[in-house]
Protein backbone atom coordinates (compact mmCIF):
# COMPACT_ATOMS: atom_id res chain seq x y z
CA UNK A 1 0.00 0.00 0.00
CA UNK A 2 1.16 3.58 -0.54
CA UNK A 3 2.75 6.10 1.52
CA UNK A 4 1.32 8.70 -0.13
CA UNK A 5 -1.83 8.95 1.79
CA UNK A 6 0.01 8.80 4.99
CA UNK A 7 2.29 11.33 4.06
CA UNK A 8 -0.07 13.93 2.97
CA UNK A 9 -2.45 13.45 5.58
CA UNK A 10 1.37 14.70 8.13
CA UNK A 11 1.72 17.35 5.51
CA UNK A 12 -1.25 18.50 5.56
CA UNK A 13 -1.95 18.42 9.33
CA UNK A 14 1.57 21.07 9.56
CA UNK A 15 -0.66 24.10 8.22
CA UNK A 16 -3.94 24.49 9.99
CA UNK A 17 -2.63 27.07 12.75
CA UNK A 18 -1.18 29.08 9.98
CA UNK A 19 -3.50 32.11 8.57
CA UNK A 20 -1.42 33.25 5.89
CA UNK A 21 -1.08 31.31 3.27
CA UNK A 22 0.91 33.71 0.24
CA UNK A 23 4.52 34.09 0.31
CA UNK A 24 5.23 36.58 -2.79
CA UNK A 25 9.03 36.34 -1.94
CA UNK A 26 9.13 32.38 -2.11
CA UNK A 27 6.95 31.71 -5.54
CA UNK A 28 9.77 34.72 -6.89
CA UNK A 29 12.71 32.78 -5.67
CA UNK A 30 11.37 29.72 -7.10
CA UNK A 31 10.88 31.51 -10.57
CA UNK A 32 14.62 32.85 -10.58
CA UNK A 33 16.47 29.82 -9.51
CA UNK A 34 14.35 27.90 -11.55
CA UNK A 35 15.96 30.17 -14.37
CA UNK A 36 19.19 30.27 -13.19
CA UNK A 37 20.04 26.59 -11.96
CA UNK A 38 18.20 25.47 -14.91
CA UNK A 39 15.76 23.15 -13.04
CA UNK A 40 12.05 22.72 -12.37
CA UNK A 41 11.24 24.25 -9.50
CA UNK A 42 7.86 23.62 -7.69
CA UNK A 43 6.32 25.79 -4.62
CA UNK A 44 3.61 23.73 -2.61
CA UNK A 45 1.17 25.66 -0.41
CA UNK A 46 0.19 22.98 2.08
CA UNK A 47 -3.38 25.51 3.69
CA UNK A 48 -4.57 25.75 -0.02
CA UNK A 49 -3.16 22.19 -1.03
CA UNK A 50 -2.00 23.88 -4.78
CA UNK A 51 1.51 24.01 -6.48
CA UNK A 52 2.75 26.17 -8.72
CA UNK A 53 5.24 25.05 -11.14
CA UNK A 54 8.49 26.95 -12.74
CA UNK A 55 9.56 24.70 -15.13
CA UNK A 56 12.99 26.34 -16.46
CA UNK A 57 14.91 24.57 -19.12
CA UNK A 58 15.41 21.51 -16.90
CA UNK A 59 11.20 20.99 -17.45
CA UNK A 60 11.23 21.22 -21.43
CA UNK A 61 14.20 18.10 -21.16
CA UNK A 62 11.07 16.30 -19.01
CA UNK A 63 8.84 17.33 -21.42
CA UNK A 64 6.73 19.47 -19.01
CA UNK A 65 7.62 22.73 -20.47
CA UNK A 66 4.14 24.34 -20.24
CA UNK A 67 3.01 22.70 -16.69
CA UNK A 68 2.34 25.94 -14.54
CA UNK A 69 -0.16 24.68 -11.77
CA UNK A 70 -1.57 21.75 -9.76
CA UNK A 71 -4.53 21.46 -7.87
CA UNK A 72 -3.21 19.23 -5.10
CA UNK A 73 0.37 19.29 -2.86
CA UNK A 74 1.80 16.57 -5.57
CA UNK A 75 3.00 17.37 -8.87
CA UNK A 76 1.00 14.84 -10.70
CA UNK A 77 3.04 15.51 -13.96
CA UNK A 78 6.49 14.98 -12.54
CA UNK A 79 5.55 12.01 -10.63
CA UNK A 80 4.33 10.02 -13.82
CA UNK A 81 7.76 10.02 -14.90
CA UNK A 82 8.77 7.85 -12.60
CA UNK A 83 7.64 4.08 -12.31
CA UNK A 84 5.54 2.75 -9.26
CA UNK A 85 8.40 1.78 -7.09
CA UNK A 86 10.63 4.77 -7.85
CA UNK A 87 7.55 7.36 -6.46
CA UNK A 88 7.14 4.46 -3.09
CA UNK A 89 10.84 5.06 -2.61
CA UNK A 90 10.64 8.78 -3.03
CA UNK A 91 7.33 8.83 -0.67
CA UNK A 92 9.49 6.85 1.80
CA UNK A 93 12.36 9.31 1.98
CA UNK A 94 10.14 12.38 2.71
CA UNK A 95 8.34 10.23 5.30
CA UNK A 96 11.74 9.50 6.79
CA UNK A 97 12.90 13.10 6.53
CA UNK A 98 9.54 14.33 7.93
CA UNK A 99 10.33 12.05 10.97
CA UNK A 100 13.68 13.07 10.87
CA UNK A 101 12.88 16.82 11.65
CA UNK A 102 10.76 15.76 14.41
CA UNK A 103 13.89 14.80 16.35
CA UNK A 104 15.70 17.60 16.40
CA UNK A 105 15.80 20.84 17.96
CA UNK A 106 12.64 23.08 16.38
CA UNK A 107 15.08 26.20 16.23
CA UNK A 108 17.38 24.04 13.45
CA UNK A 109 14.43 22.57 11.50
CA UNK A 110 14.88 25.27 8.93
CA UNK A 111 18.13 24.53 8.04
CA UNK A 112 17.68 21.13 6.77
CA UNK A 113 16.53 19.53 3.47
CA UNK A 114 16.58 16.40 1.72
CA UNK A 115 18.19 14.89 -1.40
CA UNK A 116 17.78 12.23 -3.20
CA UNK A 117 18.18 10.42 -6.57
CA UNK A 118 15.45 9.49 -8.42
CA UNK A 119 14.93 7.90 -11.92
CA UNK A 120 12.66 9.55 -14.70
CA UNK A 121 11.70 8.19 -18.26
CA UNK A 122 11.94 11.89 -20.50
CA UNK A 123 10.17 12.80 -23.80
CA UNK A 124 12.02 10.74 -25.92
CA UNK A 125 11.99 7.58 -23.50
CA UNK A 126 15.04 7.66 -22.55
CA UNK A 127 15.68 6.94 -18.56
CA UNK A 128 17.54 9.28 -16.61
CA UNK A 129 19.15 10.57 -13.02
CA UNK A 130 17.22 13.18 -11.59
CA UNK A 131 18.58 14.77 -8.64
CA UNK A 132 16.08 16.11 -5.94
CA UNK A 133 15.95 18.66 -3.33
CA UNK A 134 13.20 19.49 -1.24
CA UNK A 135 13.20 22.13 1.48
CA UNK A 136 10.37 22.37 4.35
CA UNK A 137 9.29 26.42 4.64
CA UNK A 138 8.09 27.15 8.42
CA UNK A 139 5.98 29.24 10.12
CA UNK A 140 7.46 31.94 12.91
CA UNK A 141 7.05 28.78 15.46
CA UNK A 142 9.77 26.99 13.16
CA UNK A 143 7.13 23.78 13.65
CA UNK A 144 4.26 24.47 11.39
CA UNK A 145 5.22 23.73 7.77
CA UNK A 146 3.55 25.86 5.49
CA UNK A 147 5.06 25.17 1.81
CA UNK A 148 7.42 23.13 0.56
CA UNK A 149 9.93 23.78 -2.62
CA UNK A 150 11.10 21.55 -4.65
CA UNK A 151 14.23 21.45 -7.51
CA UNK A 152 14.43 19.06 -9.82
CA UNK A 153 17.75 19.02 -11.74
CA UNK A 154 20.23 17.34 -13.33
CA UNK A 155 21.70 14.57 -11.26
CA UNK A 156 24.99 15.82 -9.70
CA UNK A 157 28.37 13.61 -10.25
CA UNK A 158 29.44 11.67 -7.40
CA UNK A 159 26.60 11.72 -5.78
CA UNK A 160 26.36 8.68 -3.30
CA UNK A 161 23.18 6.84 -1.80
CA UNK A 162 19.90 7.07 -2.67
CA UNK A 163 18.73 9.54 -0.54
CA UNK A 164 20.69 12.21 2.39
CA UNK A 165 19.84 14.69 4.81
CA UNK A 166 21.95 17.93 4.60
CA UNK A 167 22.41 20.69 7.14
CA UNK A 168 22.94 23.75 4.94
CA UNK A 169 24.80 26.13 7.64
CA UNK A 170 27.13 23.29 9.02
CA UNK A 171 27.55 21.38 5.54
CA UNK A 172 26.96 17.84 7.39
CA UNK A 173 25.03 15.60 5.89
CA UNK A 174 24.16 11.48 6.82
CA UNK A 175 22.14 8.98 4.10
CA UNK A 176 18.19 8.36 5.76
CA UNK A 177 17.94 4.30 5.21
CA UNK A 178 15.67 2.01 6.74
CA UNK A 179 18.28 1.68 10.07
CA UNK A 180 17.58 5.82 11.07
CA UNK A 181 13.56 4.03 11.25
CA UNK A 182 14.05 2.33 14.24
CA UNK A 183 14.92 5.14 16.23
CA UNK A 184 11.46 6.50 15.90
CA UNK A 185 9.96 4.39 18.08
CA UNK A 186 11.18 2.71 21.29
CA UNK A 187 12.24 -1.24 21.91
CA UNK A 188 9.40 -1.69 24.15
CA UNK A 189 7.04 -0.04 21.59
CA UNK A 190 8.59 -1.89 18.46
CA UNK A 191 7.94 -5.30 20.51
CA UNK A 192 4.25 -3.79 21.54
CA UNK A 193 3.59 -3.07 17.53
CA UNK A 194 4.91 -6.37 16.38
CA UNK A 195 2.50 -8.46 18.97
CA UNK A 196 -0.62 -5.80 17.70
CA UNK A 197 0.18 -7.05 14.40
CA UNK A 198 0.22 -10.60 14.95
CA UNK A 199 -3.30 -10.23 15.96
CA UNK A 200 -3.09 -9.88 19.86
CA UNK A 201 -5.25 -8.01 22.32
CA UNK A 202 -4.40 -6.20 24.86
CA UNK A 203 -4.69 -8.66 27.63
CA UNK A 204 -2.57 -11.10 25.61
CA UNK A 205 0.36 -8.42 25.26
CA UNK A 206 -0.01 -7.97 28.67
CA UNK A 207 0.85 -11.65 29.94
CA UNK A 208 3.32 -11.46 26.70
CA UNK A 209 5.25 -8.83 27.98
CA UNK A 210 4.43 -8.97 31.63
CA UNK A 211 3.24 -5.42 32.14
CA UNK A 212 -0.33 -4.10 32.74
CA UNK A 213 -3.08 -3.55 30.14
CA UNK A 214 -2.92 0.35 31.42
CA UNK A 215 0.50 0.11 30.30
CA UNK A 216 -0.07 -1.31 26.73
CA UNK A 217 -3.04 1.08 26.33
CA UNK A 218 -0.08 3.97 27.16
CA UNK A 219 2.04 2.11 24.74
CA UNK A 220 -0.36 2.00 22.06
CA UNK A 221 -1.15 5.85 22.38
CA UNK A 222 2.21 6.62 22.02
CA UNK A 223 3.01 4.53 19.09
CA UNK A 224 -0.04 6.33 17.14
CA UNK A 225 1.46 9.60 18.02
CA UNK A 226 5.09 9.19 16.88
CA UNK A 227 4.37 7.80 13.82
CA UNK A 228 1.08 9.97 13.23
CA UNK A 229 -1.79 7.83 12.85
CA UNK A 230 -4.91 7.33 14.08
CA UNK A 231 -5.67 3.33 14.24
CA UNK A 232 -3.00 0.39 15.36
CA UNK A 233 -4.27 -1.06 11.68
CA UNK A 234 -2.37 2.26 10.31
CA UNK A 235 0.62 1.93 12.39
CA UNK A 236 1.48 -1.18 11.43
CA UNK A 237 1.35 -0.29 8.11
CA UNK A 238 3.68 2.56 8.20
CA UNK A 239 6.06 0.76 9.98
CA UNK A 240 5.90 -2.29 7.87
CA UNK A 241 6.58 0.43 5.05
CA UNK A 242 9.64 1.96 7.21
CA UNK A 243 10.99 -1.46 8.24
CA UNK A 244 10.45 -0.79 11.74
CA UNK A 245 8.78 -3.94 12.29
Amino acid sequence: MSNLPRLNQLLKNQSVRVEKSDLPWLLNYAENVARIENVTAVVSDLRSGTSRIFPGKFGILLGIGNYGTENSIWEKAILDLMTEDEREEKYLAELRFFNFLRHVPRHTRPDYYLVSKLRMTVETGCTIDVLHRMYYIYADDAETITHALCLYGSSAIGFVGKSIVANSLTGVSEELTSSSDASILSRREQQVLRLIDSGKTSADIAVVLSISKNTVSRHRQEILAKLQVKNSMEACRIAKAMKII
